[in-house]
């Protein structure tokens, strides 16, 4: 029995130290779905068969967790070994270590098969990084019905507007967003970032390409406040002779039969100008760290990019390959939609591949709302856009050193051991906790449950909050983030998004709201515990609905209803003979919006509370005040409601703490706008964490500072004195 036990000791301690075979499965990520998702299996499928032994795990993971959850993977080795990704990613992951150099996956006598734009997309600093697979760009999709000749560019296009028939626009594409606005920058000589990666958008050439798209909104050529869906409906339903967007929007139309189009490349955006040039993404595999040392790991990354497996991209997945070869394929003969794409692409300028790249885009997005939703002086609003890109690129504060936070940490800890010795030598104690025994085995599943989901992540959100820089790279700060913030950045205190504005915004948000909360949900509590009859149960029913409906359901079917042109609210005022708003325009209007869909978000809460308390009330109460001659009013006012009051509070303390934090309804309806002056401190925090250079020290501050207000003002209701009627009920 011993030697069997040494033999098996042995033989595990040779698996552990044996090197990895070969034959080890390799792990491939990717995000994409449909007809790019078969295509992927397929490729790994065959590429098994080929090569026996072999396996490949394809993971699928979603689009809006695919880039976090390859930082939270690859550094803890949980990651994959090759991963599909956009090339403008590379600048980053580098940062994050989560890329290696592609070695022989891209060798030299390979380069020339592939679209040069592709290569230098995936080449930093004269090394490849990647193997390019698809590329994706802008083109102009044409309805074949409303323009049987497409026209020499789009201001040609736009002089359509009164040709067409009624309801029909000459153009649809998001104009307010920075990278649709790019073919139109480039167009003008302008450009995003420059060579060293600062803002390069702003002076008379971006100027130019934003009076070029507002005078399109004036003349009637392209929708106002156009949202990618909007534009995908207009096209899709006939109302658009032509729209601007990438490949990705061809699988949604091949659903509808009645819609017969063409895509061509980018006309110039004036007659007799220069092609607009569209911002080209370069979706690419990459090998992480741990993949890159594995020879099979970059032979299959070698075999993506080759022909035949792009030519099955191309067929299956409706790919715009990157490798020029497969375009000669007779296979493909057919897809001149495909074509079209590609000649696209291969005038396209590779999106710059810098970290900053990741900041540029919310400063440029402000700039193109406010000039073209609030006609704002274009000059103005980009050299706006520019400072606030300068604000958020800033360098990090200088290293802190973490003896103070130490010493305060030990003292803590001296100061607790002391309080602990002291009870241990009251004899009184010992024999209360002794007693006490059995009730603290009944809670300690609760106590640790609580510490893991709610104490763990309050410490690690505080302890984040003290550093500064990337995950892999984190620099002590101690309190500068904090300093940052209650300084407004060193600006004045009531700048555009400083702490104290966005938290004024936030207290009349959670106000107003709140306020109309109780208002509505108690009138309505009240009037369905009164007489309405069979249909009582009908109206509770009905008037519950708003809350049990997803909150972002909610938030984008109101954020529809407020649309300048094709909005229900507007609609409404039509009726009536009263101009219609630009909801999105203004902040009172942006503002009254937001409120207006949490407030249907939030009555039926106080409304249930109402009824459950009401029926709590005695009768004989409400009888005797009756008996001495009270009103209706008088009843409800001098009776009902002070008895209302302890059950109402929790509910009010409750409702406040969600409205402060309601994230999905400011995000998601009004989006900040207008210039972000709607955001409140949650949405704030997000955007530093996640679209301002990914400043998750930052936004860890924002959240700790939110949770110190919320637990200040929940322990001074807390300590609210009850009423005599209050003490009665």
């Amino acid at each position: 029995m011993a030697r069997a036990l040494v033999l098996a000791w042995a033989f595990a301690l040779l698996l552990l130290a044996a090197p990895a075979s070969a034959d080890e499965a390799i792990v491939l990520w990717h995000s994409y779905r449909g007809g790019e998702e078969r295509a992927l299996e397929e490729l790994a499928r065959a590429y098994e068969k080929e090569h026996p032994g072999l396996t490949i795990d394809v993971l699928a993971v979603p689009f809006e967790a695919y880039a976090s959850k390859l930082e939270a993977a690859i550094p803890r080795a949980h990651g994959p070994d090759l991963f599909i990704q956009a090339h403008q990613w590379i600048g980053p992951y580098l940062d994050e270590h989560l890329v290696a150099p592609i070695g022989d996956a891209l060798p030299d006598e390979d380069v020339a098969a592939f679209d040069a734009a592709s290569v230098r997309a995936v080449t930093w600093e004269g090394v490849r990084y990647a193997v390019p697979l698809a590329n994706k760009s802008l083109a102009l999709y044409v309805n074949d019905a409303l323009l049987p000749e497409t026209p020499p560019s789009i201001e040609a296009l736009a002089a359509l507007a009164g040709s067409l028939p009624k309801g029909v626009y000459p153009l649809a594409y998001r104009a307010t967003n920075s990278y649709y606005h790019a073919p139109f920058l480039h167009a003008f000589g302008g450009r995003l970032l420059d060579e060293r990666g600062s803002f390069a958008f702003f002076g008379g050439e971006a100027a130019a390409s934003l009076v070029f798209a507002r005078d399109l909104m004036r003349r009637g050529a392209v929708p106002l406040e156009p949202s990618g869906a909007l534009a995908k409906e207009l096209f899709a339903e006939g109302r658009a002779a032509a729209a601007i967007d990438g490949p990705w929007l061809a699988p949604e139309l091949g659903e509808r039969a009645s819609v017969h189009y063409r895509v061509e490349p980018l006309p110039p955006a004036v007659t007799g100008g220069p092609p607009m040039q569209p911002l080209l993404t370069v979706e690419a595999a990459f090998v992480s760290p741990s993949g890159a040392s594995r020879r099979e790991v970059r032979a299959l990354a070698r075999w993506l990019g080759g022909r035949e497996a792009g030519v099955v991209r191309a067929l299956v997945g409706q790919q715009v390959v990157a490798r020029a070869d497969v375009w000669l394929d007779p296979r493909l003969a057919g897809e001149e939609r495909l074509r079209a794409f590609a000649v696209a692409a291969s005038r396209a300028v590779p999106m710059p591949a810098t970290v900053s790249m990741q900041a540029a885009w919310e400063p440029a997005n402000q700039a193109i709302q406010k000039v073209l939703n609030a006609d704002a002086d274009p000059e103005l609003a980009l050299a706006e856009a520019k400072r606030r890109f300068d604000d958020a690129t800033r360098p990090l504060p200088p290293p802190a050193s973490p003896l103070p936070l130490m010493l305060l940490f030990g003292l803590g800890l001296a100061a607790l051991a002391v309080v602990a010795v002291r009870k241990s030598l009251d004899g009184g104690f010992r024999a209360e906790v002794k007693r006490s025994l059995p009730a603290y085995g009944y809670v300690t599943h609760a106590v640790v449950v609580v510490l893991l989901l709610v104490v763990f992540p309050l410490a690690a959100g505080a302890l984040t909050s003290l550093f500064a820089g990337t995950r892999d790279d984190p620099r002590y700060v101690g309190l500068a983030n904090y300093l940052a913030i209650l300084t407004a950045r060193g600006g004045p205190l009531l700048a555009h998004g400083s702490f104290y504005l966005t938290l004024a915004v936030t207290v009349l948000w959670t106000v107003a709201n709140v306020t109309l909360h109780v208002a509505i949900g108690v009138s309505l509590g009240v009037l369905l515990s009164g007489a309405l009859g069979r249909m009582r149960a009908v109206y509770r029913v009905v008037l519950i609905l708003p809350w049990a409906v997803p909150s972002y359901v909610t938030a984008l079917a109101w954020k529809g209803m407020f649309h300048r042109q094709l909005g229900a609210v507007n609609a409404l005022l039509k009726l009536v003979d009263a101009p219609p708003v630009s909801w999105f325009s203004h902040f009172a209007t942006a503002f009254a919006a937001n409120v207006a869909t949490n407030v249907w978000l939030g009555f039926p809460f106080m409304m249930v509370v109402t009824l459950g308390a009401l029926t709590s009330i005695p009768k004989d109460v409400l009888e005797a005040a009756e008996v001495d001659g009270a009103t209706r009013w008088q009843r409800f006012r001098l009776v009902t409601l002070p008895l209302l009051g302890p059950v109402l509070l929790p509910a009010v303390v409750l409702g406040s703490v969600w409205t402060f934090n309601m994230f999905n309804v400011v995000f998601l309806v009004s989006g900040g706008e207008p210039d972000g002056t709607t955001d409140i401190l949650v949405s704030e925090a997000y955007r530093w964490a996640f679209t301002r250079d990914k400043q998750y020290g930052y936004a860890a501050a924002y959240a700790v500072l939110i949770f110190l207000l919320l637990a200040m003002v929940s322990r001074a209701f807390g300590q609210r004195r009850p009423t005599n009627s209050e003490e009665l009920a």
